[in-house]
């Protein structure tokens, strides 16, 4: 039975939902149709936030939105959605899903060990709230009288602060692995506490992450580490031993690290991606991915060059490898990757600071990123401090400073270079040939 909160007992106004949403729902009303926000829109603003998107949802089946609006196109197969536009923002309609395949109209299908491959059965608003994830995100602000309903006591557990799936938590998270890291991702942004008996099969089922997609996975982990909360949202990840199946190599070094040298470069880099989110400031996903990956890296990369490899060619190959490997579990876009490898390389090569390299690297086009990443792995104790002071002084030197600077070199890398022992002739891969 929903209950239902009269404008009265709720802070929600329409005066904080974007114009472009309150179209949509006042035209889906006009032709008759019901019509709510729901979801995360409605959560963040009973918490006074300003929320990113506004979706709603109604009884009108996908064409008949697409009747309804002529700026509107349907997406998906798993999940039939109608996108109408507005210029560059996008207010997404759904239609009320149904609980079971003996009720509603449409098609579901499961895979073998419980997800839900396709799930388009239409049905009554209550059904659909009781197939929502969390409780928190199926309250359903109704436009036409602007009230808030609820059938899943969303509402008590919001002003809780507590965080609870709808129905048998096991059950949820095999339908849907990736509920496990959204719990997380909502848990630590919206400063929530996972209810007890959600947060204990987590650890036992975080391996059917094995089964999802690597490149939705990779769409998770951007939402988790870009959302202005990846310090807690690592240490959660790492406490659910979820972080592992995302970046198994990782896991690996930070569980055999050498004087913390792993973790706190880590951490830097995702608080430094924490202070510029708040600051409003852009922030390259290339640099997190880098820096999340840059123990593997450095780790495979020394025991080549150990071997006898060029230190510039051994980066570059455990580049390659480390990343081959990476990409079975979330797939990194190619040109996130190529960048990645492009800093990675850089390393070794900012530490020649005679002759004339240090002027062709300041003419790099990632010379700045690949600075700003050997500051970070100096400030944590990982790199040396005197060649990122170095270099901070080489860019703001004149050309007459510069010169006498090439001349004498960095304090630790003044010395002769000794040459590296090849392991037999090879063609040098070059960082675009992976």
């Amino acid at each position: 039975m929903a209950r239902v909160y009269a404008r009265s007992e709720h802070n929600i106004s329409r005066a904080l939902v974007s114009d472009n949403a309150l179209k949509v729902l006042y035209r889906l009303r006009k032709e008759n149709y019901q019509a709510y926000l729901v979801g995360g829109c409605v959560r963040d603003l009973l918490l006074g936030r300003e929320p990113k998107d506004f979706d709603v949802v109604t009884d009108a089946h996908p064409e008949e939105i697409r009747a309804v609006f002529r700026n509107c196109r349907l997406i998906g197969r798993r999940f039939r959605l109608a996108h109408v536009h507005f210029g560059d923002q996008v207010v997404e309609v759904a239609t009320f899903r149904a609980l079971n395949n003996d009720d509603g109209d449409g098609d579901r299908q499961h895979g073998l060990d419980g997800r839900i491959l396709r799930d388009n059965i239409y049905g009554t608003i209550e059904e659909d709230a009781w197939r929502r994830d969390f409780t928190v995100n199926a309250l359903y602000y109704n436009i036409r009288d602007f009230s808030v309903v609820d059938f899943v006591g969303g509402m008590d557990d919001h002003k809780a602060g507590i965080l609870r799936l709808i129905g048998d938590p096991e059950q949820r998270y095999r339908e849907d692995p990736v509920r496990m890291l959204r719990a997380v991702r909502f848990a630590v942004k919206l400063g929530f506490t996972i209810h007890p008996a959600c947060a204990e099969p987590i650890p036992r089922l975080a391996p059917l992450l094995e089964g999802i997609p690597s490149a939705r996975l990779f769409d998770e982990v951007i939402k988790l580490l870009l959302s202005g909360y990846s310090v807690q949202t690592f240490e959660e990840l790492r406490h659910f031993g979820l972080f592992g199946l995302l970046f198994p190599e990782t896991e690996h070094c930070l569980g055999t690290e050498s004087e913390s040298y792993p973790l706190v470069f880590l951490a830097k880099a995702l608080e430094r991606t924490d202070e510029r989110i708040q600051q409003n400031k852009r922030v390259a996903p290339f640099f997190l991915f880098a820096a999340l990956l840059w123990e593997p890296v450095r780790t495979l990369a020394n025991a080549k060059i150990r071997s006898g490899d060029n230190d510039v060619f051994a980066y570059q190959e455990a580049a390659n490898e480390v990343l081959n490997r990476q990409v079975r579990s979330v797939a990194i876009p190619r040109a996130i990757s190529l960048i990645m490898r492009e800093v990675w390389a850089l390393q070794p090569r900012l530490e020649r600071t005679k002759g004339v390299r240090p002027f062709k690297l300041l003419g790099h086009p990632r010379f700045r990123a690949a600075y700003d990443f050997l500051v970070l792995r100096a400030e944590t104790g990982e790199g040396a401090p005197e060649l990122a002071d170095w270099w901070t002084r080489f860019q703001s030197a004149d050309e007459a400073q510069q010169r006498a600077m090439t001349r004498e070199g960095s304090p630790r890398t003044g010395a002769p270079r000794p040459r590296s022992r090849k392991r037999g002739p090879r063609k040098p891969k070059t960082i675009h040939d992976a």
